[in-house]
């Protein structure tokens, strides 16, 4: 089993432009068929769109909700607003989600979401997925936390995320932990007994396991995001093989 993270940034490329690139870029990170593909930093506007741009199961959680929700067509509005230039507006209008993709074969038994941050702060959540495949089932998390430079915020948030997936968690069943942590492969001890063997060495997001055999993570080189000569995202998709 292929499982994936990627901050897409909002759809734009690294640095931001005034065009974002997220059809392109979802379409990127599913061509080659993974099993599992979390994604942080989505635009509300999107989620009804990623079922055709991937080609898999969409299981969605908005973080913030957009500018202009009170209205009909809110996150309708909010991309419209944002094509006058990604770059400047990025989340502003549009809000901002967690999804995670799945391909066909893969069943979700359960799903709920946890709230991370505290209130009147940026919010961030948990996604939790208890998922059926041939072999059994595995408890997925995908998170984005925090960025600081007081690691003590996001690695309070990893802690309270790793938590609520235990406190989920089934006697002996696999564990996989996605996303943007925040937290390079050194500072992750400051999110306390969380288990950092294969960790992305470089960079902060990771795909951590336990309970289940995982090969090493590779980090996608910044030519294999490339479209048009741009850099797509701040971040590189991460990646593990699961047994």
């Amino acid at each position: 089993m292929l499982v994936r993270t990627w901050n897409v940034f909002h759809g734009n490329t690294s640095p931001p432009e005034r065009r974002a690139y997220l059809e392109e870029m979802v379409r990127l990170v599913c061509s080659d068929r993974p099993d599992v593909v979390c994604l942080q930093e989505l635009p509300v506007w999107s989620l009804d769109r990623l079922a055709a741009w991937s080609s898999m199961t969409v299981i969605a959680d908005v973080t913030a909700r957009p500018l202009f929700r009170p209205l009909p067509w809110a996150a309708e509005i909010g991309r419209v607003l944002t094509e006058l230039h990604h770059g400047l507006f990025r989340s502003a209008f549009t809000g901002q989600a967690n999804a995670v993709l799945l391909a066909p074969g893969l069943r979700v038994v359960e799903h709920r979401c946890s709230l991370l941050s505290p209130p009147r702060s940026e919010r961030r959540v948990c996604q939790a997925l208890r998922i059926a495949h041939e072999a059994g089932r595995i408890l997925l998390g995908n998170l984005h936390v925090t960025g600081s430079r007081d690691k003590r915020i996001p690695a309070e948030q990893v802690r309270s995320a790793t938590a609520f997936l235990t406190a989920l968690r089934a006697v002996g069943e696999p564990l996989v932990l996605a996303g943007d942590f925040n937290l390079t492969a050194s500072e992750l001890g400051l999110a306390g007994e969380l288990d950092s063997v294969g960790a992305t060495p470089r960079g902060v997001d990771h795909v951590l396991v336990d309970g289940i055999t995982a090969g090493p993570p590779f980090q996608w080189p910044a030519k294999r995001r490339e479209i048009d000569g741009r850099v797509l995202s701040d971040h590189a998709p991460v990646e593990r093989e699961l047994s």
